[in-house]
């Protein structure tokens, strides 16, 4: 068997959670590469100053099932087979077991869990079809860690992100379908720069042996190579990136 080219060209991606910090690295890696791009966010679209066409967003409440279904139903009526999902949208919770209330972790389950297991769902049938496609889970080392600051419904979901992850690789491996998982620990983002304090930052930074945060530019490099055709001979794997925090 010859192995395939590296070429992303021409493929088409939906990439969730497409304006946060990781999310946009995604697009720009993404766009570099030459990939058509669908991006869904709960926020309205920023300016695409370059006007490229190749990128387009769509406005989706992922905690909301009924917006998440008109979703998907847009996208199979004006774009058709999706070749790449990358779930990166996510909500972060800090609140521990006993001041977790229910609502709060349906929420954060909704968007961090439930959406990327019914847009998976939705586009393995194009994915099958073609014998080839790619999804790449974007969990946490807080699945791994229990939460070091991150909160139980958080860390939660992201166990559950692995979860699906290797589920869906189990059963689509023969496919020509890769299902992987990357789980970064403190990606400079709001989630570090607003969510955590000083002194919790500091204390993080200590900890980490590289000595600094990840950048999610980073994030987006590793994502690229999962979505290569060159990455076909890997599944149901889970990179962490956390700078020596955690080996396994």
């Amino acid at each position: 068997m010859s192995i395939p080219n590296g070429k992303l060209n021409g493929k088409t991606a939906v990439i969730t959670g497409a304006f946060g910090s990781i999310g946009r690295a995604v697009v720009e890696a993404f766009a570099a590469e030459g990939i058509r791009t669908i991006l869904l966010d709960v926020a309205n679209a920023p300016e695409n100053p370059d006007g490229d066409a190749r990128i387009e967003a769509v406005k989706v409440d992922l905690s909301d099932e009924a917006d998440v279904a008109r979703a998907i139903e847009f996208l199979q009526s004006h774009y058709g087979t999706i070749d790449i999902l990358v779930n990166v949208a996510g909500i972060l919770s800090n609140n521990k077991v006993a001041e977790t209330t229910i609502g709060e972790w349906h929420k954060v389950n909704a968007v961090n869990v439930d959406a990327a297991f019914l847009l998976s769902q939705a586009v393995l049938p194009g994915m099958r079809a073609q014998k080839w496609g790619r999804i790449i889970n974007i969990s946490s080392y807080a699945a791994k860690s229990g939460g070091l600051t991150a909160g139980t419904a958080y860390s939660v979901s992201k166990s559950a992100m692995i979860g699906l992850t290797f589920s869906i690789a189990r059963e689509t491996a023969g496919e020509g379908i890769t299902v992987n998982a990357i789980a970064p620990a403190y990606v400079m983002s709001p989630m570090i720069s607003e969510q955590l304090t000083e002194e919790q930052r500091q204390r993080q930074l200590l900890q980490i042996p590289v000595g600094r945060f990840c950048e999610p530019e980073e994030v987006a490099h590793a994502v690229t190579f999962l979505a290569s055709p060159l990455a076909g001979f890997i599944t149901g794997e889970v990179i962490d990136m956390n700078g020596g925090l955690h080996f396994d």
